[in-house]
């Protein structure tokens, strides 16, 4: 088997969480139980994904705040909030309490852009401010700023029998160095270089020049890194949906199956005004999954992964797809669970 240059260092997961709008509890708890799982099986990290106004997790921060209570080691990420729908110095508070709360294990991933459906959501949103609300880059300057200690305002002191403090408290020193942006274009991979960011890459790419996923995702990797300070240093984790069949029932096989063969049209070409490039779903024995992603060339240059585990499945499918991951897959790409 061909050896990536990068040995694997960090193996994570991604969920979004998927609950039943009529009895929502237990998809949450079943989320947590998964996050509880990944702890135990030696994983490194564990990420949730964000849906607003559909029936996955609204609010990562405060799944996250659970976990921590529930968890001791794992690394606990978003993957990714979209600042268009956030307060970046409201949101700055929540991340610092729930990294303090975790003993400095919250890993943030953000992205900008307006919110998904702007149109139909932004009088309820933004009802006086829609116009000039800014979705860009700016706002996740705000956000690094404040969460990397600015100052917010030119007081600070007592008054009366109050403190104030003139930055965003709690401050978590170490969180600023843990912010990572998720990127799609190379665009975003060079800013998130610049910024100082950590880069989140996942199984969706902007075809801009072409339309090789693999070539794509490359130059978005090696962008990144050409204007990060820490240079080949800097943290890139790769993100795709990738299901072992390994320990699978025949049927849970056929449906993984069934599943990834249900999205394969789109990934043969560019979908959409913005010429999404979607990474085909990898299901296989975990030598095969293997294999597949040693011929990847940003596989083969990035040291940390989040597998993405696939929208619409069980909790006994996570199950078997976790422990797969953690006993099967993972020591086939050179990782070695926490201790």
């Amino acid at each position: 088997m061909p050896q990536t240059s990068r040995p694997l260092r960090k193996l994570g997961f991604l969920t979004i969480g998927l609950f039943d709008g009529a009895e929502p509890r237990a998809g949450h708890e079943s989320t947590l139980g998964v996050i509880e799982l990944g702890e135990r099986l030696g994983f490194d990290s564990a990420w949730v994904r964000h849906r607003h106004l559909q029936y996955g997790i609204s609010s990562p921060v405060a799944v996250l705040a659970a976990a921590t209570q529930r968890t001791s080691r794992i690394e606990l990420g978003t993957a990714v909030i979209p600042l268009g729908w956030e307060n970046p110095l409201r949101l700055a508070e929540d991340l610092a309490t729930v990294d303090i709360l975790s003993g400095g294990r919250l890993n943030p991933g953000v992205s900008v852009g307006p919110p998904m459906h702007f149109d139909r959501v932004r009088h309820a949103l933004y009802p006086d401010t829609a116009e000039a609300e800014d979705f860009g880059y700016g706002r996740v300057r705000r956000l690094l700023g404040l969460v990397r200690g600015e100052r917010v305002t030119d007081f600070r002191g007592t008054e009366g029998f109050e403190s104030y403090s003139d930055r965003v408290e709690p401050h978590s020193p170490g969180l600023g160095r843990r912010m990572w942006y998720g990127g799609a274009s190379l665009r975003s991979a060079r800013w998130a270089g610049e910024q100082g960011m950590n880069f989140l890459t996942s199984s969706v790419v902007r075809a801009e020049e072409s339309a090789d996923f693999a070539a794509i995702q490359l130059s978005h990797v090696r962008e990144f890194r050409a204007h990060h300070p820490q240079g080949e240093r800097a943290r890139v984790s790769q993100g795709l949906v990738v299901v072992p069949t390994d320990s699978a029932s025949p049927g849970q096989r056929a449906r993984y199956e069934a599943y990834a063969r249900e999205r394969l049209p789109r990934t043969a070409a560019p979908q959409g005004p913005a010429r999404m490039l979607f990474a085909p779903d990898l299901v296989g024995t975990s030598e095969q999954i293997a294999e597949r992603l040693h011929a990847q060339p940003a596989f083969r240059e990035v040291d940390e992964v989040a597998f993405a585990l696939p929208f619409t499945f069980e909790h006994e499918d996570y199950v078997q797809i976790l422990t797969d991951i953690a006993t099967r897959l993972g020591p086939a790409l050179g990782w070695s669970p926490a201790a």
